[in-house]
């Protein structure tokens, strides 16, 4: 049975269902920080782990996670699970993309109302010839990705190059990292900074939904 680690508003207009990276829990100090702003910005975010994560718990094994096609199915499960109102799904990294790719389905069916991925690996580090866009192209859920200028998953010169739907809004944050943090006397933003710019443009978009 999925569980969940909720935080924010139990009458929020909207839930945010947030899967974790590859390598970090859902109570990680990224996961726990993305949650906060997206709480402070009138969400209830529900966090949630894959199992093999949970397993980690348990007996303390680091091993690779599934190929993202592999945990398709735990996330169903976990909006079914969820059963939340207006509900929107994503995650950070890894977990975004998962969310992703049953977006389009879970959208047809109005069990979603938007995709929201933090730092979405559009390729390796230092592969960017293997391109993880092809669904990207053709999604008809209304989605936002809150992406660094520097994310070595996909950088704002490279994603522009991009043929990305039309229903996909693009948040980008100035020297921002994987984890969205910017490097303070390189940039002059804070990772505060970067936070509360998620949170205010993630509620924009959602009024949109």
């Amino acid at each position: 049975m999925t569980s969940f680690l909720i935080t924010g508003p139990e009458t929020a207009a909207f839930t945010i269902l947030l899967a974790h990276g590859a390598g970090g829990a859902m109570d990680s100090a990224s996961m726990t920080n993305l949650a906060e702003a997206l709480a402070d910005g009138g969400f209830r975010v529900a966090r949630f782990e894959f199992a093999y994560m949970a397993q980690r718990r348990l007996n303390g094994a680091v091993k690779p996670p599934p190929r993202a096609d592999h945990l398709l199915d735990e996330y169903r499960a976990a909006v079914g699970a969820l059963n939340a109102g207006k509900l929107i799904i994503g995650g950070k990294s890894m977990g975004g993309r998962v969310a992703s790719m049953i977006a389009d389905e879970s959208f047809a069916a109005k069990n979603v109302r938007g995709l929201l991925c933090l730092g979405y690996p559009f390729h390796p580090p230092g592969k960017p010839d293997q391109l993880r866009t092809a669904h990207l192209e053709r999604l008809h859920t209304p989605t936002l990705i809150c992406q660094g200028t520097r994310d070595p998953f996909g950088s704002r010169e490279e994603v522009a190059s991009y043929a990305l739907s039309d229903q996909i809004d693009l948040l980008w944050l100035e020297d921002g990292d994987h984890d969205l943090r910017p490097r303070k006397k390189a940039s002059g933003f804070s990772a505060g900074d970067h936070l509360r710019r998620l949170s205010e443009y993630t509620t924009a978009w959602a009024e949109r939904l």
